[in-house]
């Protein structure tokens, strides 16, 4: 695709959702494509800096992502304070399952190499193995919601935030003390020349410092993830004819309602389309700049692998739901909003890395040859493939979905409306 068919695709979707479902909608979908394009533009990620901290002892990923997590909390903590009717931070319970399956996370992540927003952005751009560990994800994310009570009851504290402890000033202070500790410790075990991060990461986490806030208060609740995979497996499952009716989870109101209604009116489910078709533009915005060369895929030719990524993803997808987030939902929006749980879910994550790491490197020894990539399908090929299974997604919530007035969607920011904000997150229980 050239350039201006790029720029005008999406300039396309976003006019599609302010038709189909209003202003604000169009709003969260032009904050998912920045997002894409800024994590798949510059090359910002979270696994892939766990990885390089771990194995190469390279700070400088981790280093940008806790400037980015700073600079929201600096502006995050006094909104919230401000606004705590319309303003929902992702705050959740710490629990023995939600630990245990913060570090399965961690292992599942570093096999797939991609966290949620990873997976998204991976597909989108073409990544092979993405197109396994997709599916998988979504599958997961929704049987793990099915199971979420169970998990629950084995026991955890209440839902603690700095601010409910400390005070909002106090919470944001200690927020930032925190984050620089593990900077200066990361910085000291990092090896010379792997500490400060380059400029285009000072950019990357400027921007998605700026482009979480603006979900905050387009949204009212921050960036999360896996909240709406789990709701595109709801989808498809009652699209397939189970009765969600007879599970606690869906047949909460609150989940009712998203599962009535288009997926063009859930928050989370509109960044996640956005992320995956700004992914996309930047792959196919090289592919341009390189008259029509893509980049290389993983070479993983054995199709024992590409199981072992479907089944990876369903794992990925089921502990991200039980931990209450990923990367994204429960370690950057925690964090940056003052939850308890996303400094305990970043320390068990990160152990579990530690795991995962070793496993994909043996899945690597096993399912690889130097040749595996030649007989694999290319970027765009496979861009394209997940594409049409978001179309055929879309298809499928449009037959069953409640008809969407745009006339009479919600005010398009949450803050200064006034309103509760009615979007589900991955913290909610």
């Amino acid at each position: 695709m050239k350039r201006p068919a790029l720029i005008g695709m999406m300039l396309t979707l976003i006019g599609a959702c302010f038709a189909i479902a209003g202003p604000r909608s169009a709003l969260l979908m032009t904050v998912g494509l920045g997002f894409g394009l800024v994590l798949e533009g510059l090359r910002f990620g979270f696994a892939g800096p766990w990885r390089a901290m771990l194995l190469e002892r390279d700070c400088r990923g981790l280093i940008a992502q806790f400037m980015a997590i700073a600079l929201c909390a600096v502006v995050m903590f006094p909104l919230l304070a401000q606004s705590p009717l319309e303003l929902n931070g992702a705050h959740a319970p710490i629990g023995i399952a939600m630990i245990a399956a913060a570090f399965v996370f961690g292992v599942a992540m570093q096999v797939v190499m991609g966290c949620g927003s990873g997976v998204l952005v991976n597909a989108g751009s073409g990544n092979f193995n993405a197109m396994f560990a997709l599916p998988g994800f979504i599958a997961g994310s929704f049987i793990g919601s099915l199971h979420l009570g169970w998990w629950t009851s084995l026991g955890s504290l209440p839902v603690y935030s700095l601010q409910s402890l400390l005070g909002s000033g106090a919470g944001l202070l200690v927020t930032l003390l925190g984050l620089c500790l593990l900077a200066c410790f990361a910085v000291f075990r990092a090896a010379p020349g792997k500490r400060l991060p380059a400029r285009r990461l000072w950019w990357a986490a400027a921007l998605i410092a700026t482009l979480a806030v603006l979900n905050l208060v387009i949204a009212g609740q921050p960036w999360g993830v896996v909240y709406g995979l789990g709701l595109w497996g709801a989808k498809v499952a009652q699209a397939g004819g189970m009765d969600l009716a007879l599970s606690s989870a869906w047949s909460s109101p609150a989940n009712a309602e998203r599962l009535s209604q288009s997926l063009f009116t859930d928050v989370t489910s509109l960044t996640n389309i956005g992320l995956m078709v700004g992914a996309l533009v930047i792959m196919q915005w090289r592919r341009a700049a390189a008259q029509g060369k893509s980049e290389a895929q993983v070479p993983t030719s054995k199709p024992g692998v590409w199981l072992v990524m479907l089944l990876a993803g369903v794992v990925l997808g089921y502990s991200a739901r039980v931990a209450f987030g990923c990367n994204v939902g429960a370690y950057f929006s925690g964090i940056s909003t003052g939850s308890l749980h996303g400094w305990v879910w970043f320390a068990a994550a990160f152990a579990g890395s530690a795991l995962g790491i070793r496993l994909r490197n043996k899945l690597m020894h096993i399912g690889s040859t130097p040749e595996s990539a030649r007989g694999l399908p290319t970027r765009t090929t496979v861009s394209a493939a997940a594409m049409i299974v978001l179309v055929l997604l879309l298809w499928i919530d449009i037959r069953n979905a409640e008809a969407v007035n745009p006339f009479a969607a919600p005010w398009p920011t949450a803050l200064g409306s006034g309103v509760v904000p009615s979007g589900a997150h991955c913290t909610d229980i």
